[in-house]
């Protein structure tokens, strides 16, 4: 392991020794409802379908938004006759994944990142080629991929600040495991600085996949159904709230209601299984709320409508006017994307703490799509002045729209750099049976 430095020995050691601990930490996850216990043995590396006798092109994002981010390359990979394997390491995004994944593409749980955990994943998968989404550097997956020949590209990459100072301080270890990667395509040319400057060897602008990825669906006859109860009635939307922003969005409700006698707030949290927290606060403040996965509808003498599902903000996005992007009024999480509601015709907001999506918000505010705001005061005023005027409301939408479409473009430039990877993939078409 010459080469490594002795931080990622000790890693190495460490979740070798402490393989027991991790089966545990799976055990408390799923008490806790962060587990799918059905699958548990997934996040072992034990896989739960047969591999595809064709090659097999894995790729891996996160959770919610990477796997999202990754949809147009599984679209366009399985189109060319590949087999498609995806993992994420969350609920959330499996269920996201079962509803809007192409049919025949396969997901798994990624295994933890313990030795003989990806060993025992890449054992039974054999992928011929591993994309890997954002800013996922695991150091036994990518030494086990590496000791296979299994090429790596890090696609849609990341770098933030706040991270490449983290690695920065540890030049051995950053340089051994990005070396690991055939490619990086970064987001941005500032992505692409940073990972060079902590030693990538191969680093390129491809731009950002987000831009590509289809607005999410809706049913039509639920959409419908909604529409014809939220008619004539001033509607927002806080997508992707997180504790201690939905308190901030109430404060805002309880302030436009005076202005706005008929509106309707939507709520969707980040985190479904916050609902029922959600609910109490409201009826805490006798606010008239319901739950959607309790069975409720944003009826008319309904205000305050939970939207505690999965795979439906498409639907939410296309009820309402103004879209306000969790995530950024509390430190930590660095903002959600926007690009979503920008394609579905919302008025974007935002607070301060962005810095996952600095550069896509930068463009919204720059183009009149997007304006942030510092508080639940703010916001109250910001949706007030949208949803009082329509037309101006209408006017940022467009704007927010027309910087989505002119920052596409990310998908062909991808492919086209990780085509000699593909011909290769192709060419080695192996009988597995």
């Amino acid at each position: 392991m010459s080469g490594k430095g002795s931080i990622l020995r000790a890693y190495r050691y460490a979740t070798g020794l402490l393989e027991p601990a991790a089966a545990g930490l799976l055990l408390w996850r799923q008490r806790k409802g962060k587990e799918d216990p059905q699958r548990l043995a997934e996040r072992r590396g034990w896989a739960s379908i047969r591999r595809p006798n064709k090659p097999v092109v894995w790729l891996h994002g996160a959770s919610v938004g990477e796997t999202v981010t990754l949809l147009p390359l599984i679209a366009r990979l399985q189109k060319r006759g590949f087999a498609v394997l995806v993992t994420s390491g969350t609920v959330t995004s499996a269920k996201l994944l079962a509803a809007r994944l192409p049919a025949g593409v396969v997901h798994q749980y990624v295994p933890l990142d313990v030795p003989r955990y990806m060993r025992r994943f890449l054992d039974h998968w054999q992928p011929e080629l591993c994309l890997i989404c954002e800013s996922e550097i695991w150091p036994n997956l990518l030494i086990e991929a590496k000791r296979r020949e299994i090429p790596v590209v890090m696609v849609n990459g990341r770098m933030s600040e706040r991270s490449f100072l983290r690695w920065y301080k540890l030049p051995k270890t950053s340089r051994f495991l990005l070396s690991c990667f055939e490619a990086c395509l970064a987001q941005s040319h500032g992505d692409a600085e940073r990972l060079a400057q902590l030693g990538a060897p191969r680093v390129s602008v491809a731009g950002n996949l987000k831009f590509d990825v289809p607005a999410p669906p809706a049913d039509p006859d639920m959409l419908a159904i909604l529409d014809g109860m939220t008619t004539g009635r001033p509607v927002w939307i806080a997508a992707s709230t997180h504790p201690g922003e939905d308190e901030l969005v109430l404060s805002a409700h309880l302030a436009l209601k005076p202005h706005l006698p008929k509106l309707l707030t939507i709520i969707v949290p980040r985190h479904p299984q916050r609902g029922p927290e959600i609910e109490a606060l409201a009826l805490a403040n006798d606010v008239a709320v319901s739950r959607r996965a309790a069975g409720g509808q944003p009826e008319r003498d309904i205000e305050f409508y939970v939207a505690d599902t999965v795979n439906e903000l498409g639907l939410f996005y296309r009820l309402s006017q103004v879209a306000f992007l969790g995530g950024s009024l509390v430190e930590g999480i660095g903002g959600h994307n926007p690009i979503e509601p920008a394609k579905l015709g919302s008025a974007l907001l935002h607070g301060p703490h962005v810095h996952n999506n600095a550069e896509i918000f930068a463009a919204f505010d720059r183009d009149g799509g997007s304006r942030e705001v510092a508080d639940a005061r703010a916001l109250a005023e910001a949706v007030h002045r949208w949803l009082s005027d329509p037309a101006s409301a209408r006017q940022a939408a467009r704007a927010a729209a027309q910087t989505a479409h002119r920052l596409g473009g990310a998908i062909n430039r991808t492919l086209h750099t990780i085509e000699p990877l593909l011909m290769r993939v192709a060419l080695g078409q192996r009988d597995l049976s």
